[in-house]
């Protein structure tokens, strides 16, 4: 069976000259999500005709669930679906992906939920989801022969893209707010010697280096000029959820959104294994969260506007803190067709899901999945989730990366003198 978007008649999918035969697996061309132009595979993100993105195309083989599950305990499991070599388990890289899915009985007795998943992404490498679309984007940026391996970001994004190039032996420049937490600094700055804290917020970062990438030869920035290549990577956190299952898709899946590429990608995932045969079709419903502190597409998805408004983001949870995202569109027409929503809560309601998570199922999230479980809780008690339905929630990050959300929370019980009278009177037990 092959897969790949219709093809107009005066295209090619004749890769840039110089790409080595089978450099992207089984991509063929890129495509425009908007019109459908496409054009050869290369370092490009924005479709010549109308200026929409650009997506990979692909012509699929037959794949069965045996060979997959043959393959690595990484990502690279799923290699015949990205856009990366077959060889690319040679080339240094990260290993990411292959996170547990774990059955939280607790929180979902806690939330009134039959049947609940947290797909738990703490746990790679630079413990955020971030490292599957990085090994993604590195694979592109080697097929290309950059030179500097780079990125704006919030904080995960550069964790891994500098560690990254730490492991491929590629010069790595890294771009954040420079009133990004501390310890998202220190976990980039340990690995590269070149993180640029820029004066301003997100938007003001991603348009420097937008601007870089338009000037200066060879520099391959995941988020920008090879944004299609970097954006599949999310397309393993759908594939392992559906394999950890069982080969099947969850009734309900809650997933955080910034860009709002993640949310796009494992639904598109989720598609593509219908497609291959790999799954069931089956109607499933995908739940976007947002802090309201930066919620443009919560906002237009409760208006039911398709326009998304930028804002100004003022929010705790600052790897979400996009106030103009790319693919806000796309998430607003996801989760209206499947029957889900997009719904946000304050930074109060960020901090509690957080300490949730933790005293419930022992898993300590960052800002992030804090939003994500909040917004899990919230769907729950305004009625628009089905608590009888099986469903997943994605934690994409640790929570040692954002310790000042609830520092000023959480802290010892009691303080008492080292005397058995002393903790019997504490009042602890």
């Amino acid at each position: 069976m092959s897969i790949a978007t219709d093809r107009a008649t005066d295209q090619s999918p004749a890769t840039d000259t110089g790409l080595r035969e089978g450099a992207f697996g089984n991509a063929i061309a890129l495509s425009c999500r908007e019109c459908g132009h496409e054009v050869p595979l290369g370092p490009h993100y924005a479709c010549t005709e109308c200026f929409g993105p650009l997506e990979i195309a692909y012509a699929f083989p037959d794949v069965t669930r045996e060979q997959i599950e043959a393959g690595p305990r990484n990502i690279w499991r799923y290699k015949a679906l990205l856009p990366v070599p077959d060889d690319i388990e040679q080339s240094p890289n990260m290993e990411p992906g292959f996170t547990r899915l774990l059955k939280a009985h607790n929180l979902g007795r806690e939330l009134g939920i039959d049947n609940l998943w947290v797909k738990d992404d703490s746990t790679n490498p630079t413990n955020s989801f971030k490292d599957r679309v990085v090994a993604c984007a590195l694979s592109a940026a080697r097929e290309f022969h950059s030179k500097v391996f780079a990125c704006p970001s919030t904080g995960n994004l550069a964790n891994a893209v500098a560690a990254a190039g730490a492991r491929a032996g590629i010069k790595t420049v890294v771009f954040i707010p420079s009133n990004l937490e501390q310890p998202k600094q220190v976990n980039s700055a340990v690995f590269t010697d070149s993180l640029v804290a820029v004066n301003g917020n997100y938007d003001d970062v991603n348009r420097l280096a937008s601007e870089i990438a338009g000037e200066e030869d060879g520099w391959a920035f995941v988020n920008v000029n090879v944004r299609p290549y970097y954006a599949e990577g999310s397309k393993t956190l759908g594939y392992e959820i559906a394999e950890q299952l069982g080969w099947r898709l969850p009734d309900q899946i809650v997933i955080p959104v910034a860009s709002g590429s993640q949310l796009t990608k494992v639904h598109k995932a989720f598609q593509e294994l219908i497609k291959l045969g790999l799954v069931e079709d089956k109607p499933y419903k995908v739940f976007g969260a947002q802090a309201t502190g930066c919620s443009p597409v919560s906002v237009a998805y409760k208006a039911g506007v398709d326009a998304i408004r930028p804002v100004k983001p003022d929010t705790i949870a600052k790897s979400l803190a996009i106030g103009n995202p790319a693919d806000g569109i796309y998430v607003l027409d996801i989760c209206r067709e499947t029957g889900g929503a997009v719904e946000d809560i304050s930074d109060d309601e960020v901090r509690e899901a957080i300490v949730l998570l933790a005293r419930t199922e022992g898993i300590f999230t960052e800002t992030a999945g804090g939003t994500t479980v909040g917004v899990l809780k919230k769907l729950v008690e305004t009625g628009q989730l089905d608590t009888s339905l099986e469903t997943v929630v994605i934690n994409t990050g640790h929570g040692l990366k954002t310790l000042d959300s609830v520092s000023g929370t959480v802290g010892p019980a009691a303080t008492i003198e080292p005397s058995y009278a002393a903790f019997t009177s504490s009042g602890i037990v």
